[in-house]
């Protein structure tokens, strides 16, 4: 039974005062328990057209130009909604979405049909307490009492398999991980048996394990419920793993659709095939890819040339802990170790990868090196000088050769600023070239080498999808001339043909400009394609380092092995199944 079907449906949005075109002609269904993938690049319509589902677009600034959203759920008695909160539910089989009123709409968001946003920081609020968003929407929907309610919270929260739910009950987001807040998200939208569950790239910027154990969790919860399941990705090996179909989106239009196979396996429109020869080039390595195409894509640094060069960055002993919360007043004050006595060595052109579970002091690692966080213990060397022993304007002057790419450019990039303003300002900071006129000359050309036209220069970081604000980034880094960059997580959120981009770029800029990298990332696929050495970490320690096809290939430690494992496996590629 078809429980949603898309007919011929079309959107614009309104930029400028103008209306633009950004679906077009969608058609689609979903059965009853069924899982459909929507895979595509940034700015393809994945996201809206799940917003347009729910009816979560202004229509001030969205409109309907054609087409239809048909939805038929079935609804447990054990969620009456209430009488005392909305008019009666509309009893009508099957309801036009498109034309279903806001008030209608009430009793099916979060109650029939329930979404998971990307980011669970942003989505949850961070002042109310994660048991009391959950039961927030069981008070919404249902006739439950307060009582029931905090019971039925807990056994969501035991469903999502959170640890010591009635403690997670009294928290706040921001004092759990990001897979247990991504837990919570799941629990709210579950805590109602949706008919439909949206799921917008519910594993973006997940370590590999916390990834697996979200889709292996999504899947119980699916069996259980018998509930449809809506799945957003830009991660090939996620939809392949979970879906039973998928939809391939481009410039707002459905350009393939089937079974997940049959698609994966024989692609037949061109861009299909240039997303799976992106993730393809991604699973191979760099050396493999090397060897099948026969061109050299990127010369790799052996051992013994790494011995033959110069150490740019020595870290000695480096150690950083944190103060724990304390639950009671008299409590004894106990430590989070982030880092625990690391010592590692990185080499001038080498890209030194690293990688691990979220919380195991990777982003912490990689700042310290910069000073933006303060070692407890340990040295830092920096092409022979001690970072501990200088402070003040010769440290200024060495952040100069040593710069960051950080996660997310939307946060880390000043929206009041011009993408101008943004590349020249690290210059007059650092006092390079003379004036402004030379400096704006200068950000044009960096700008263009990293693939963007000048005339964008007086544009604003909102007007810019993902990557291209990626590459401004990247930009800005390297106004200042840097020797040393720290790209953290610099392209978990971008969709696999835009980070196949910026991985390219990265490596061409290290060539051009004699660059060192420090690599971190909790996805080992881009990590071996781009690194020399791959480093281990794990609880604050680097348990494993080694040549990057060699971790991968020949892991020496459990943990290692482990976070293989949890690689989704992309057997379409030579295979005749595909491991769900």
């Amino acid at each position: 039974m078809k429980i949603l079907e898309v007919n011929n449906f079309s959107l614009e949005l309104k930029q400028d005062d103008n209306w633009t075109p950004i679906l077009s002609s969608l058609s689609f269904s979903i059965k009853k328990g069924e899982t459909l993938g929507i895979v595509g690049e940034s700015g393809s319509g994945k996201s809206v057209t799940a917003l347009s589902i729910m009816k979560l677009l202004s229509e001030k600034n969205a409109r309907v130009t054609n087409g239809n959203i048909f939805f038929e759920g079935s609804r447990d008695a054990e969620f009456t909604l209430s009488p005392y909160l909305f008019k009666a539910p509309v009893v009508a089989e099957k309801q036009n979405l498109v034309q279903t009123s806001e008030n209608d709409m009430r009793h099916i968001l979060g109650c029939r049909i329930a979404m998971i946003f990307q980011e669970p920081m942003t989505s949850l609020n961070p002042v109310i307490k994660c048991g009391h968003q959950v039961t927030e929407a069981l008070f919404l929907h249902t006739c439950l009492s307060k009582k029931e309610v905090h019971k039925k919270t807990i056994e969501l929260f035991e469903d999502v398999q959170l640890p010591k739910p009635e403690n997670i009950f009294h928290k706040y987001p921001h004092e759990l991980s990001g897979g247990q807040k991504q837990r919570v998200m799941i629990a709210m939208a579950m805590s109602c048996s949706p008919d439909i569950l949206i799921a917008d790239e519910p594993t973006t910027a997940l370590d590999v394990t916390v990834q697996r154990s979200i889709l292996d969790l999504l899947k119980h919860l699916q069996q259980k419920y018998g509930m449809s399941l809506l799945l957003i990705s830009h991660d090939l090996g996620v939809v392949s793993q979970i879906a039973h179909r998928v939809l391939v989106m481009y410039q707002g239009k459905i350009v393939e659709q089937g079974d997940i196979l049959s698609v994966f396996k024989n692609p037949q429109h061109p861009y299909t095939k240039s997303l799976l020869d992106c993730r393809r080039r991604l699973d191979d390595g760099r050396r493999a890819e090397e060897q099948k195409s026969g061109i050299n894509i990127e010369p790799l640094l052996s051992k013994n040339s790494l011995n033959s060069r110069k150490e740019i960055m020595k870290i000695e002993n480096l150690s950083k802990f944190y103060p724990v919360r304390k639950e009671h007043l008299f409590e004894k004050q106990s430590y989070f170790q982030a880092l625990n006595t690391v010592n590692l060595n990185i080499y001038e052109g080498e890209t030194l990868g690293l990688v691990g579970e979220s919380g195991c002091g990777k982003t912490t690692l990689g700042r310290t090196l910069l000073k933006l966080v303060e070692a407890n213990s340990g040295n830092i060397f920096f092409k022979g000088k001690d970072l501990n022993l200088i402070g003040g304007r010769e440290l200024r002057r060495l952040r100069q050769e040593i710069q960051i790419i950080l996660q997310d450019p939307y946060s880390s990039l000043n929206q009041r600023l011009t993408v101008g303003q943004i590349l020249t300002e690290p210059m007059k900071v650092h006092q390079i070239l003379n004036n402004i006129d030379e400096r704006k000359k200068r950000a044009i050309e960096i700008l263009e080498q990293v693939g963007i036209d000048e005339s964008h220069m007086c544009r604003y970081p909102h007007e810019f999808s993902g990557g291209q604000r990626q590459r401004i980034a990247i930009a800005r880094a390297l106004t200042v001339n840097p020797k040393f960059i720290v790209c953290d997580e610099s392209v978990s959120a971008l969709d696999v043909s835009v980070q196949t981009q910026i991985l390219n770029l990265l490596n061409e800029l290290k060539k051009k400009f004699n660059l060192t990298y420090l690599f971190i990332s909790h996805d080992l696929l881009i990590v071996r394609y781009m690194s020399d050495r791959i480093a281990v970490m794990s609880q604050g320690k680097i348990v494993e380092l080694n040549d990057a096809d060699e971790i991968y290939l020949n892991p020496q430690t459990e943990y290692t092995k482990k976070l293989i494992e949890a690689i989704p496996k992309n057997n379409f590629y030579n295979s005749s199944t595909i491991f769900r």
